[in-house]
């Protein structure tokens, strides 16, 4: 069994600052339960191109309120607290937040603990 407070991930790797969020990495790859956790910050007034290419993810938000625009239809989904979304067919989206919102993510499959995206919004693959 293992139990993880978020006093044990701040300030460590694990604590990742990818600009417009800043995401706590409590479970990952190495923990060997095929998913990661993170506790993630979206920073109010952002906007953040993301498309995991090679992750499905549910997120569920506990604080604020933003949106999530999914680029193949530009849809445009209101999120706030206690709503979860899931992008279950590796969506291209934009997540834009109104406040800072507060969201558990959970990544399929798990991330290695120290990724940000890139140019894509994409995270890569951790290989080893």
């Amino acid at each position: 069994m293992k139990v993880v407070s978020l006093e044990d991930v701040l300030g460590t790797k694990h604590e990742v600052d990818g600009g417009n969020w800043i995401s706590r990495r409590l479970i990952n790859k190495n923990d060997g339960m095929g998913y990661s956790v993170n506790d993630t910050i979206i920073k109010a007034g952002t906007e953040t191109h993301i498309w995991y290419q090679n992750h499905l993810e549910s997120v569920y938000c506990i604080e604020g309120e933003g949106e999530v625009v999914t680029l193949s239809d530009n849809k445009v989904w209101p999120i706030k607290k206690d709503q979860l979304y899931a992008l279950d067919k590796n969506d291209e989206h934009l997540l834009r937040a109104r406040t800072d919102m507060r969201m558990v993510c959970v990544f399929n499959p798990a991330l290695s603990g120290n990724e940000v995206h890139d140019e894509n919004g994409v995270y890569p693959v951790d290989e080893d």
